[in-house]
């Protein structure tokens, strides 16, 4: 079971970003697929998350209107499109899986660094 994020970078305030989480391992559309973040110095802030048939997805009120989460089934994939940046989305970002979209996730990627600086 293996979750791999990539796409992070360095991005002006108001630049995008699209993060992309390749799944491999298990049953890839039977997961929710989250992504969390840590900010330097800060615990882990839920973002987005994803259910497998793709027909629910759920925002922090921080990153609403300015993030879109997406999948792919077929390619394994999860996306976080990321307008809009500000200094304060700056984190190291992962996704996780959860089986019931409760939260608990159980297998976690090693995280790709967002940075928004000015």
């Amino acid at each position: 079971v293996q979750l791999v994020e990539s796409g992070g970078g360095l991005v002006q305030p108001g630049g995008s970003l699209r993060l992309s989480c390749a799944a491999s391992g298990f049953t890839f559309s039977n997961y929710y697929i989250g992504w969390v973040r840590q900010a330097p110095g800060k615990g882990l802030e839920w973002v987005s998350d994803i259910n497998g048939d793709v027909t629910r997805t759920n925002y922090a009120d921080s990153v609403k209107g300015r993030f879109t989460i997406s999948r792919d089934n077929a390619k394994n994939t999860v996306y976080l499109q990321m307008n809009s940046l500000k200094p304060g989305d700056t984190a190291l970002y992962y996704c996780a899986r959860d089986l019931a979209g409760w939260g608990a996730y159980d297998c976690w990627g090693q995280g790709t660094q967002v940075t928004v600086y000015s």
